[in-house]
């Protein structure tokens, strides 16, 4: 797909690294950040992110970790295309592939229990939840347009192997749903964090790490607060 220059930035990740954004459309925020530093990747591990936008969860883990090689999808073509020349531009293409790809079909592609972690920054919103963007692009990161929580912890579930982890942040309002979603598919919850912007205000992000087919037993971590007043 052609992407002219003046649809895009490329923007400075502070790392070593650089990553590509349509101008127009969903571009990374804070969650994925937190995302990547929240999820424990081991050395040697084959890791694949469901819903990858603009590969900025990949890239970041790959610069942090040992990770042996991460895998990017999602469904919409064009972000995957950009995606991909963020790949190309920090010479990650040994370590990091993206690929356009409904996570519906990531098990049909890559085989069950085919991953030592996954993780997901998935879309937030239920139904009709929130007011819907007029960009499709942004809906879709947004919304549960094109995928549902069930659909993501489902995935997950069947791509990471025996005793591998899925790594998620989501909003704390559906974390009874999340908590209730994840053991319905033998994903046992073993970390949980919630993220404040403040130390005076209400969390509004949670991450957790489940284990497929783990004990019982939930770490609840000390809160993160993002900001100083």
């Amino acid at each position: 797909m052609d992407i002219s220059a003046d649809e895009l930035t490329l923007d400075d990740l502070q790392n070593g690294y650089y990553i590509y954004q349509l101008k127009d459309s969903f571009r990374f925020g804070v969650d994925a950040v937190l995302l990547s530093d929240f999820a424990d990747i081991k050395p040697g591990a084959n890791v694949i992110d469901l819903g990858t936008g603009t590969g900025i969860i990949p890239i970041l883990l790959a610069a942090k970790t040992k990770g042996k090689h991460f895998t990017g999808i999602d469904i919409q073509e064009r972000i995957i295309s950009v995606a991909n020349m963020s790949v190309k531009y920090n010479g990650l293409e040994d370590r990091v592939a993206m690929m356009q790809a409904d996570l519906k079909d990531a098990v049909g592609i890559f085989g069950p229990a085919s991953f030592d972690a996954v993780v997901s920054n998935p879309p937030y919103m239920a139904g009709n939840d929130g007011k819907h963007s007029g960009n499709p692009e942004k809906a879709i990161a947004r919304h549960e347009v094109a995928c549902t929580l069930k659909d993501v912890v489902q995935c997950a579930a069947t791509l990471v192997r025996p005793g591998g982890s899925f790594f998620m942040i989501h909003r704390p309002y559906r974390l009874a749903e999340i908590i209730s979603t994840l053991i319905s598919f033998r994903l046992e919850p073993k970390r949980l964090q919630l993220i404040y912007p403040y130390v005076d205000k209400e969390p509004t992000m949670v991450c957790i790490e489940s284990m497929r087919g783990g004990r019982s037993g939930l770490t609840v971590e000390k809160p993160y607060i993002m900001y100083d007043r």
